[in-house]
């Protein structure tokens, strides 16, 4: 067994590594511009960012809402960003009648409207909950966006753009949807508050 300290150690190096590796990923950039871009026209034209996930992803979704209906970096006004798994009642309620599966879809059908953004998130590209959230947002008109790892899954076939996190164990993939999604919460702010 190898020593706590060792393993420390090396955990970090290892993140270290993964996250300097993402400068030479040139598909991350072009990733991330585009979706801030598609969520500050959102903004400007008095729509909505709408988030989802599963319960591993629940604190970073709200923390990355929280971001723009609260602030990240600048102060401005607060902007129309929720987390889909903050009413516990509408979860539960919907969990209960439909099935768990459904707990996003629902009210992604409730309050999703055209030119909206709805974001999945998902390390795998295949949790059931997010799928169908995906598709009930194509229906409604709104803007699909994956934040997804391992090669994408069929959450890469039901969105509009795509944060494809590396091939790895889903911390890895998180540490890489957190560390962009703020990356985009600072985009949106500058082009809202500069552009």
């Amino acid at each position: 067994m190898e020593a706590p300290e060792r393993h420390v150690r090396r955990g970090f190096a290892e993140l270290l590594h993964d996250r300097c590796g993402l400068l030479d990923a040139p598909h991350y950039q072009e990733q991330v511009v585009a979706i801030a871009a598609v969520m500050t026209q959102a903004f400007r034209s008095g729509r909505k960012v709408l988030w989802c996930g599963k319960r591993r992803q629940r604190r970073r979704r709200a923390a990355l809402g929280a971001e723009f209906s609260g602030r990240f970096l600048r102060e401005r006004g607060g902007l129309p960003s929720e987390a889909l798994s903050v009413n516990t009642s509408a979860l539960t309620a919907i969990a209960n009648d439909f099935g768990f599966e459904y707990v996003f879809a629902r009210q992604v059908e409730a309050f999703a409207q055209p030119g909206d953004v709805v974001v999945g998130i998902t390390t795998s590209g295949r949790s059931p909950n997010v799928l169908r959230a995906l598709e009930a947002a194509r229906i409604a008109g709104a803007t699909t966006v994956a934040f997804t790892g391992n090669g994408g899954g069929r959450a890469a076939e039901l969105a509009d753009l795509i944060l494809a996190g590396p091939h790895g164990y889903s911390a890895l993939v998180q540490e890489v949807h957190i560390t962009f999604g703020h990356i985009i919460c600072d985009l949106v702010e500058q082009d809202l508050l500069l552009g």
